[in-house]
């Protein structure tokens, strides 16, 4: 599915958030409080959108992964690759419930609008908890449903009645992934269920920012020291 959409990812991400995709990815960021010239890992990293974001946040390393190797391509034709940046970034076909790195192995570890879409986000959290370092930072970035009533209806109707057909007609897509990807925000964790799951993940100081009116929340856990 996100094969077949991978072409025409990035200009429907930028016209469908009116351009507030990019912002949402450097409050991500953000909120990872970088300290000095550490190393990240952006999971399920698309075409490297928040890796690029976290090279140009001060990170030493960044590594994208992906299940999606039609992404990563584009990823790799993006800037900031290899040492053609002030960060060293590398992208690499994995699974997010199966990181092939050793324990302890980065300082954060990263997720944009992709654990929704996992089979297991539980086992992804806990892969998460295993290759990070004590003290590192497990950031998540994901959509939600707005609480104040006129903006989620305005949210709904947008999300579930003009986005999916307008997308669709922009990316050409024939497998349905823009009609799926509104259902899996509507039946994902609510905020309070996605922290407690960063809870029994086994991450600590949990924290959460609602973004643009709350279309979207950023997450953040930390490793024990």
């Amino acid at each position: 599915m996100f094969a077949a959409i991978a072409g025409r990812y990035d200009l429907n991400n930028r016209l469908h958030s009116f351009g507030r995709d990019q912002a949402w990815r450097r409050a991500a960021v953000r909120m990872a409080r970088l300290r000095g010239e550490e190393e990240v890992l952006d999971v399920a990293c698309g075409t490297g959108d928040l890796s690029r974001a976290f090279a140009a946040g001060g990170a030493r390393r960044v590594v994208g992964l992906d299940f999606t190797p039609e992404m990563l391509a584009i990823a790799r034709r993006g800037p900031l690759n290899g040492a053609r940046g002030p960060a060293v970034i590398s992208y690499l076909d994995g699974d997010a419930t199966a990181l092939p790195f050793g324990d302890r192995s980065f300082d954060v570890v990263s997720i944009a609008f992709g654990i929704r879409n996992l089979s297991e986000p539980a086992r992804a959290l806990s892969e998460f908890r295993r290759v990070l370092r004590p003290g590192g930072r497990v950031i998540v970035l994901e959509f939600s449903r707005p609480t104040f009533a006129p903006i989620a209806w305005a949210s709904d109707v947008y999300t579930n009645h003009i986005m999916p057909r307008t997308a669709t007609l922009i990316s050409g897509d024939r497998s349905g992934a823009y009609h799926y990807l509104p259902r899996s925000v509507s039946t994902f964790l609510s905020r309070e269920k996605m922290a407690q799951a960063l809870r029994e993940a086994g991450f600590s100081g949990i924290e959460w920012k609602a973004l643009t009116f709350g279309i979207c929340v950023c997450y953040r856990g930390e490793m024990p020291v």
